[in-house]
C-alpha cells in the first residue's frame, strides 16, 4: 500500500497542464479519494484542508451534474477502499505516509471565493457554476472513528452471514483446520 500512496503522490507531483489533459476526470477523482483515505487513517495533520481542496476540485473540473455525481462516487469509493486497506494493513506507516500527505502539490493551490482555482503550476480552473468553496466540506471531528466503526459493522455482518460461515467451514474441511 506505500508504494501505491507514493505513486499517487507522484501523480500529483507530475501534473502539469499538458499531462492534467491525459487524465480523465474520472481516474483523477480515484486519484484524490485514494490519497484521501491514507491521509484519513493516518491522521494526516492536513486532512481537512486536503479534503476542501479535493472537493473543490471535483466540483470545479466537473463538467455537469452527472459529471460531478459520478467523480463523488468514484472519490469516496477510492478513499473508503484506501481507508480500509490501511486498516488491514495494521496502519503500517502510517507517521511516513502523514508526513509525505502534509507535503502535497495540491496544497500550493489557490481557491477563490466563487470556486475558481490556480493550479501550483500557473492553470486556472474555473467551475461552470460560481459556488461558495467554504460550504464544500464541513470539519468532521470524528471522521476517522465514523470510517472505523462502518468497517468494524460490515466485519461483523459478514461474518454473522450464514454464507460466509458455510464458506468458513468448506474451506476449514478443505485446509485441515
Amino acid at each position: 500500500m506505500k508504494k501505491t500512496l507514493l505513486i499517487f503522490f507522484a501523480f500529483f507531483m507530475c501534473i502539469n497542464g499538458a499531462e492534467a489533459q491525459k487524465i480523465s476526470y474520472i481516474e483523477e477523482m480515484q486519484a484524490l479519494g485514494a490519497v484521501a483515505g491514507q491521509g484519513l487513517a493516518c491522521e494526516a495533520s492536513k486532512y481537512d484542508t486536503y479534503e476542501m481542496l479535493a472537493r473543490a476540485i471535483l466540483i470545479s473540473k466537473a463538467k455537469s451534474d452527472v459529471d460531478q455525481l459520478t467523480g463523488m462516487n468514484a472519490y469516496n469509493e477510492y478513499k473508503a477502499n484506501a481507508f480500509i486497506s490501511k486498516i488491514r494493513d495494521g496502519f503500517y506507516n502510517c507517521r511516513t505516509i502523514a508526513a509525505d500527505f502534509d507535503k502535497q502539490q495540491i496544497f500550493k493551490m489557490v481557491l477563490y471565493g466563487d470556486g475558481t482555482i490556480k493550479m501550483p503550476d500557473g492553470t486556472i480552473v474555473t467551475p461552470r457554476n460560481a459556488y461558495d468553496p467554504t460550504l464544500v466540506y464541513q470539519k468532521e471531528i470524528n471522521a476517522r472513528q465514523k470510517y472505523m466503526d462502518m468497517y468494524h459493522k460490515q466485519v461483523q455482518k459478514s461474518q454473522n452471514d450464514p454464507a460466509f460461515k458455510k464458506a468458513l467451514r468448506e474451506y476449514q474441511l478443505r485446509e485441515s483446520f
